[in-house]
């Protein structure tokens, strides 16, 4: 297996953008996408306000990871938050979605990150599997909340 990670360009928005789509599909979440190619572009590359970086199988791109950074006061460092991750279904089961993880586990150790965070629906058990695997924990007495825009 001829596996490659690389950060995303500019010229990768269009593939962002499906890989949003598509993770959107898995997620039944479809018709919450709103973000555009220019969205992208904008977030993404000009204002540096996340960042990606696709897996490419013997030169074909097959899967992608999307973080930020965010702030942890109780550390008093940033952390490394996983946004989405995810893999076309073809390509699952390869190996290739744990390297994407290991890759951002090792940014998260080279930048003095006091951690690494992430969501994963419930009903996501072969998700939950792997990040149990990984030696995560669920932060189950934690609720997320959520303001959209209407009422920000």
């Amino acid at each position: 297996m001829n596996l490659k990670i690389k950060d995303a360009k500019r010229e990768d928005s269009q593939l962002v953008l499906n890989f949003i789509k598509g993770i959107a599909k898995y997620e039944k979440m479809e018709d919450e996408v709103e973000a555009t190619l220019e969205d992208i572009e904008k977030s993404i590359f000009d204002q540096e306000d996340a960042h990606v970086i696709i897996a490419y199988l013997d030169d074909k791109a097959v899967g992608f990871a999307l973080y930020f950074y965010n702030y942890s006061t109780f550390k008093g460092r940033k952390g490394l938050y996983l946004e989405d991750l995810f893999i076309y279904k073809e390509y699952r089961h390869k190996g290739i979605g744990n390297q994407l993880f290991n890759f951002l586990m090792n940014k998260a150790k080279e930048e003095n990150c006091g951690r690494m965070e992430w969501v994963c629906l419930n009903w996501n058990q072969s998700a939950i599997d792997f990040y149990r695997k990984k030696g995560a924990i669920s932060m189950d007495e934690w609720t997320t909340f959520r303001l959209d825009e209407k009422n920000l």
